[in-house]
């Protein structure tokens, strides 16, 4: 889970969208990911059941949406604006993938609002929408099957918003911290460890008398990466004190 801190003040443009079902879904992708601000130009219709119904518990995204009669109106006050597109275009566009698309927009939001704009279902933003953007953004996908839906596209560039959010790098460390249930093993105890199980492999005949430093360095690299704690190091010598061919052959004398 997201640490609650996390939020995007990103705003999201959807154009003329035809099915208000897009609507909702995009409302879903954006609150997973931390943003809330959506912004609708000219929906086809909006307030929806269909759209209520596919955000899927993201209602408050909707009921804080806004809705303008152009690009231009929805826009107004932002420094920076990038428009998605699928397609090429004839003219020359200033293009740039997703990622690139999140970096810039949080590095233009000190300055003041940004937005990430997205156009019809079926025909996408037109010249004169690209126009009032500063750059193109284009998601790469297979050219066996490149078609994203809108709620789609707008999942990704979200994910993409999180992930180049200032304060995510330490979460995201955070995630790589294995939670352990006992303290790591002294190098002391590791050494004790080493020497324990280098005497059970000479006993059992699987330390090759002629090249024993190769095998033993390789199982201390082998040990270290997996940072043995306490209680692993305490199983191990358990297992090598259960192995131990000695030990057997005193139980079958007696």
């Amino acid at each position: 889970m997201l640490p609650e801190s996390i939020q995007i003040p990103i705003r999201v443009v959807l154009v003329e969208t035809s099915h208000p079902g897009n609507i909702g879904a995009s409302a879903r992708a954006m609150k997973t990911m931390g943003l809330s601000e959506l912004v609708l130009v000219a929906p086809k219709s909006f307030p929806s059941a269909d759209a209520t119904a596919r955000a899927s518990g993201a209602d408050d995204v909707l009921a804080r949406a806004t809705v303008r009669a152009s690009l231009t109106e929805a826009i107004a006050d932002c420094v920076h604006v990038i428009g998605a597109s699928a397609r090429s275009r004839s003219l020359q566009w200033p293009t740039i993938d997703a990622r690139s698309c999140a970096a810039k927009l949080w590095d233009q939001a000190a300055a003041g609002p940004v937005a990430v704009v997205f156009g019809p279902e079926h025909s996408g933003l037109t010249n004169e929408h690209l126009a009032r953007c500063h750059e193109l953004m284009h998601i790469p996908a297979s050219p066996d099957y490149s078609s994203l839906n809108l709620a789609m596209a707008v999942q990704v560039v979200c994910y993409e918003l999180l992930m180049a959010h200032p304060e995510i790098a330490t979460w995201r460390a955070g995630l790589g911290e294995e939670r352990r249930d006992a303290p790591l093993a002294t190098a002391e105890e590791i050494e004790a460890f080493h020497i324990h199980l280098e005497d059970l492999m000479r006993r059992t005949g699987f330390l090759n008398p002629d090249h024993p430093r190769q095998l033993k360095l390789r199982l201390r690299r082998i040990f270290n990466r997996a940072q043995l704690d306490q209680t692993e190091v305490n199983i191990l010598r358990g297992l090598f004190a259960a192995a131990d061919p000695d030990k057997s052959d005193r139980r079958a004398k007696s």
